[in-house]
């Protein structure tokens, strides 16, 4: 076998021991196609779950009662939840019902309607019992005091869950309310940026450069052996 050979077939080898080692890293491969999901109708009546908790049916009483005003995720009449509705619905103040001089059934909506789910929203209460007591003698804005004592609870719950200052379990009453306080929160520092997590593939990885490893280390004793023999012949 001459020289021109043995580097043809060192080059071949290389070469396969790359495409055994590919075939085992790829560097992540294209993400996975994620299956389509319809998007939820954000103005639908919440379901409630196998065991609603007071919480659950608090959802429901804020569906009705508050998100028309405060938002389907408690963040306030912004632009971007009227724009949930459709386009003659969008600006309530500005109609006849609602505007300066509504209509004999209607009121008027104020334009700025604070969120009642963010940090800091419900900072002006000091405990659940002040407000379920401001909820229900001041709310809802167009029909004050028309929820039931039972309903009153139930947003209540619903909010201080959905604000992290209850955990929804057990019933919340005249009787415990005082007594889950509402402390004014800290702003929580901007996460620090992480790293993007590697896909695991070590296994996988290792046994493809060890059978590469191999290759070549076979066809490097083939290429020496060639050799001996190719220089025996020559003497």
């Amino acid at each position: 076998m001459t020289t021109r050979s043995l580097l043809r077939l060192l080059v071949l080898s290389l070469g396969i021991a790359l495409l055994i080692a590919g075939l085992f890293f790829d560097g992540g491969g294209a993400a996975p196609n994620p299956q389509t999901m319809p998007t939820p109708d954000r103005l639908a009546e919440p379901t409630l779950p196998p065991a609603p908790t007071q919480a659950d049916y608090g959802a429901q009483v804020y569906w009705l009662s508050c998100l028309p005003c405060h938002g389907d995720r408690g963040q306030g009449l912004t632009d971007e939840f009227r724009a949930a509705y459709p386009p003659e619905e969008q600006y309530c103040w500005e109609r006849g019902c609602h505007g300066e001089n509504p209509y004999e059934s209607g009121f008027t909506l104020p334009k700025f309607i604070p969120a009642v789910i963010a940090p800091q929203a419900l900072a002006k209460f000091s405990d659940a019992a002040q407000l379920q007591a401001y909820i229900r003698a001041a709310m809802p804005f167009w029909k004050p005091g028309s929820l039931s004592e039972e309903e009153a609870w139930r947003v209540t719950a619903y909010l201080l869950r959905q604000n992290g200052l209850w955990d929804g379990s057990g019933e919340l009453n005249a009787s415990n309310a005082a007594g889950v306080r509402i402390q004014r929160q800290t702003p929580t520092p901007p996460p620090t940026p992480q790293q993007p997590q590697v896909q695991e593939r070590s296994g996988a990885l290792s046994w493809g450069l060890s059978a590469a490893a191999l290759v070549v280390l076979g066809l490097g004793l083939l290429l020496v052996f060639l050799k001996k023999r190719q220089n025996k012949a020559t003497i």
